[in-house]
Parts: C-alpha cells; structure tokens; sequence
C-alpha cells in the first residue's frame, strides 16, 4: 500500500508558496506519488490548476487566523483520508500539522518555512512550538536556515534546505522589452504587502525621472496605501497598479528590469522566474534574497529601505549594457543548474520518504 501524502498550506492564492505547492504537487502525481493538497483559507485561484492537473484539494475555509477549529477539521480530514506524512506550509499549516501530530502520533509531520520575516514574532514562538512535533523542518535558503535556528530554537540537524525550483524551459521562449528604448519599463511581482516595501520602489520612480515605467503585479492589503502614494507624487501615468496575474510569464514579458525591494524573503522565487526568461534583476540586500542574487554577477544588491539607493542600481542597469547581458547570462546557467526540478523533487521526495 502506497505512502498518502497531504500537502497542507495556509492559502492557495497566487504568490511565491502556493506556486511550490502546486508544482510539487502535479509532478509528485507525476511520478506515481499519492498525493492530496489543503489550505486553511478559503479555494484560492491556485487550488483550480492543482485540481484541474488532477490533484483533490481541499479548502478548509477557515475564518481567520484564530479559526482554532480549522485544525479540527484538518485532523478529522487526515483521519478519514488515512494520510500517512504531513508536509506543511508556514506558521499557520505548521501548527495545524503539529496538531494533528499530537492527536494522531504515527501520522509524520514535516514542516517548511519559507519566511525571514521578523514580525510578527509570535510567528516564531508558534513555529517553535509545533516544531517539536514535526520530524524534519525544510527551508528555502541558509538564511532561512540560520533564522530558524536563532529565532525558533530548531537545531540545525532537524534542518533540511530545499530551495524552490522552476522550469526554465517555460520561461525561455520569452521576449521581454529591452532597457534601451526610449522607456524603461520596470516591473514589481508580488503579493502587495507591507515587507515587499513597494513605496520604496514608487518613490524611486519619483526620483527616476519621465524615462521610467512602473508596472506593479500583485493584490494585497497594501494596495490602497500604494494608491494613495501614486497620486501624491502625481506618478499616476508612470506607474501602474495591474493587479494579480495567474502567471509570472504575462508579467514578466512585459518588463524590461525586475525590482524586488523587499526587506525580508524566504527565497524570492519571482527571482529565479524572471532569470530564467532573461530579465535583470535588481534586489535588496537581505535574508533570502541575498542567497538567490549574487551581487554584480547574477544581478545588482541594494540596501534595503533607500529609494535613492535602487533609483541609482536601475540606472546602472540601464545604462551599461555590458553589464545587464552579464549579469542575464550568468543568471540563466545559475538558474539551469541550481534551481531545476528534478534535483529538488528528489530532495523532497527523499525527505518525505515517499
């Protein structure tokens, strides 16, 4: 009798975790895995493609983020679909999955953080706790690693780290627009929250001058207070608010440069997509990042919180060519060899027993 697996996440909405889900879920299936996916939340757009690549998936439809008896219902799942191994997704599902641990002790649980977030520090408290029960806990990037292991008290022998992986190949026949028009047409990809620092990148737009675009893809709480900040600066026909895409290749044939200005990432898998289909990237210098993005040779690194400071990196890039078919050549071989499926869905596999 085969090994039943649940990949359980707190959403199935459209960003960076869901996206590791859906493609470990599919190719599992793939490769003869019995495989189920979850989320606390609500059915997200990402949970249709999972479904529709023949996955079950289940939505919780948790109330909000003290919604306790979600993890009821996640145990009574668990028990009625006779899953074996746990694989979860953040603090939320992690703690679920520590649940159902302690009420069912021969279903095994291994956790993933995919954060360097340092608030809200309950956060870390939580994943502490319900680490205890979890018999391996996967994370993106040694700097996730180190957090955990500092943050979190895990010791670094139940660490494993497994970074996100893409297929390069679905992103190669793109042809984004080039930095050297009459236009730099530079993109943001991502959930609108607070830790992505989008105003930093608006108010670099305001210091660029008339010769720059800004395309921001995403939804999220944020999206009013970046509202609010465009029309200040009387940016609104430079930059534009384009909302969520289902897929990173629509945006990312449409930009010329790629900013990510966040203060903290588990990975940035928005990096490694935009790599693969040629787009330079120009990043902050923090947890997460800093393991995708090697400084000057795979892409530009800036402190993290200075407008001026990315306003100066995305001139750099547009004004030395050299440089940009570098740093985009490099960063595709990078993303080719470190960051392919099938190194990394063996990792998986061998961590899950599966």
């Amino acid at each position: 009798m085969s090994t039943r697996l649940l990949l359980l996440v707190t959403d199935l909405l459209i960003g960076g975790t869901p996206s590791v889900v859906r493609e470990l879920a599919i190719r599992l299936k793939q490769q003869g895995v019995d495989v189920e996916v979850a989320c606390l939340a609500k059915w997200g757009p990402t949970a249709d493609v999972i479904r529709d690549a023949g996955v079950p998936v289940t939505a919780f439809n948790a109330r909000g983020a003290w919604d306790l008896g979600v993890i009821l219902r996640v145990g009574d799942f668990v028990q009625e679909h006779r899953i074996d191994v746990i694989l979860s997704f953040l603090v939320h599902a992690n703690v679920a999955a520590a649940f159902v641990h302690w009420r069912f002790p021969a279903v095994r649980v291994i956790q993933s953080i995919q954060t360097t977030q340092a608030r809200p520090r309950w956060h870390w408290f939580a994943q502490r706790i319900a680490a205890r029960n979890a018999k391996l806990v996967v994370v993106g990037s040694p700097s996730t690693a180190q957090l955990a292991q500092a943050r979190s008290c895990i010791s670094s022998t139940r660490l494993k780290v497994i970074p996100n992986a893409i297929d390069a190949d679905a992103f190669s026949e793109l042809h984004p627009p080039s930095l050297d028009g009459p236009t730099a047409k530079i993109g943001f990809i991502g959930r609108l929250d607070p830790i992505k620092r989008i105003g930093d990148l608006v108010a670099a737009m305001d210091l660029l001058g008339s010769g720059y675009e800004l395309a921001i893809y995403g939804e999220g709480t944020e999206r009013q207070a970046i509202e609010s900040q465009i029309a200040r600066s009387a940016l609104g026909r430079r930059v534009r608010l384009c909302g969520a895409v289902p897929r990173p290749q629509e945006a990312l044939a449409q930009i010329a440069l790629l900013v990510l200005p966040s203060q903290a990432e588990g990975f940035g898998l928005v990096l490694i997509e935009a790599m693969a289909a040629g787009v330079p990237v120009v990043a902050t210098d923090v947890p997460g990042i800093r393991d995708v993005v090697e400084h000057e040779r795979t892409g530009i690194l800036v402190k993290a919180g200075d407008p001026q400071h990315l306003a100066d990196a995305i001139i750099r890039m547009r004004e030395d060519k050299a440089l940009r078919e570098r740093l985009v050549n490099n960063a595709r071989e990078m993303v080719r060899h470190r960051y392919a499926w099938p190194d990394v869905l063996a990792a998986y596999r061998t961590a899950l027993n599966v």
